[in-house]
């Protein structure tokens, strides 16, 4: 993912965390409807901001689409 690769170090720490957490209860983020229908996104706290990291996954992979902050996250992802 080229938006992980931008962060620094210590965002890094957080979305791994977050990626982690994804990877053990995939049912944490919220599955939107409409034109990303099947698409979740998990909110996080990523150095005093919200951070949001879109995946999507079945049972035996989880495949993650974009991480980053709200603005123009939606647009982005489209």
């Amino acid at each position: 993912m080229r938006s992980y690769k931008k962060l620094h170090n210590n965002q890094k720490d957080a979305v791994d965390k977050a990626v982690a957490d994804i990877a053990l209860d995939p049912t944490l983020g919220t599955v939107k409807k409409g034109d990303l229908q099947g698409v979740y996104v998990y909110k996080f706290e990523c150095v005093k901001q919200r951070f949001l990291l879109a995946y999507e996954y079945d049972s035996t992979t989880r495949l993650l689409l974009l991480v980053g902050s709200h603005e123009n996250f939606y647009r982005k992802i489209k």
